[in-house]
């Protein structure tokens, strides 16, 4: 028996794990995977450009987006196992919202990197990492690493609106309230992970008030719903 989950029923970050031909590595295997092909190229890129500071900042996106993995697969694990009704699952799931979220939050955060703050008075944040003429092959790491993240944080916006959408809409037994609650404390916990980049954008007003305020909603909207769930 097959116990894996169906496709559309999981977040597309599963489905291309689970997807894979010849590939069954596990939770645990993919999430470390993840966090040692990353680290080692910045470890590596770091060494040839001698680009140190940059290290540390890659290295704790990567950290922050190997957490939100582990977030990922435990809020879908949990709500996959919960009663909770079909039409939440196919929101949550099916919709592929969360892609969606993180391609406008990548965008977003390219348009600004490129051709907003270097519009700026004072020195970009990127030739502040790289130096004034970057390496192609670090940006391009860079931004690899950015879209891991970005996806991260869309499906954390959209976990935090379908919870709240489904604790105003329907009402749960005992053991399945106490697994939604459980999901959107989750979701906190991610939102308060990212805490650890505002270090990195403390002299961008744009990025920090950007990241903080994702964090200050996400926790806002996620603890609201797991206050609403109801029995």
């Amino acid at each position: 028996m097959n116990d894996a989950p169906e496709y559309g029923e999981t977040w597309v970050y599963e489905s291309i794990v689970g997807a894979l031909p010849g590939v069954n590595i596990g939770e645990a295997g993919a999430i470390a995977l993840q966090i040692a092909v990353f680290e080692v190229a910045v470890l590596f890129f770091a060494w040839v450009y001698d680009l140190w500071t940059a290290a540390v900042a890659g290295t704790a996106a990567i950290v922050v987006a190997a957490a939100g993995s582990v977030v990922m697969l435990r809020m879908g694990e949990w709500t996959r196992a919960a009663r909770v009704p079909a039409p939440y699952r196919r929101l949550l799931f099916g919709s592929s919202i969360e892609v969606v979220l993180g391609v406008l939050a990548f965008v977003a955060l390219v348009t600004h990197l490129f051709v907003f703050d270097p519009r700026q008075p004072g020195t970009p944040l990127m030739t502040t990492l790289f130096g004034p003429e970057p390496p192609v092959v670090v940006v391009y790491l860079t931004l690899l690493v950015l879209w891991d993240l970005c996806y991260r944080i869309g499906t954390s916006w959209w976990a935090a609106v379908v919870g709240l959408w489904g604790a105003v809409r329907y009402r749960f037994d005992g053991p399945t309230a106490r697994t939604v609650r459980r999901v959107n404390l989750l979701n906190v916990g991610f939102a308060v992970a990212q805490v650890l980049l505002l270090p990195f954008v403390a002299d961008q007003p744009v990025l920090l008030f950007a990241v903080g305020g994702h964090v200050v909603a996400v926790t806002g909207v996620s603890v609201t719903a797991a206050a609403l769930t109801r029995t």
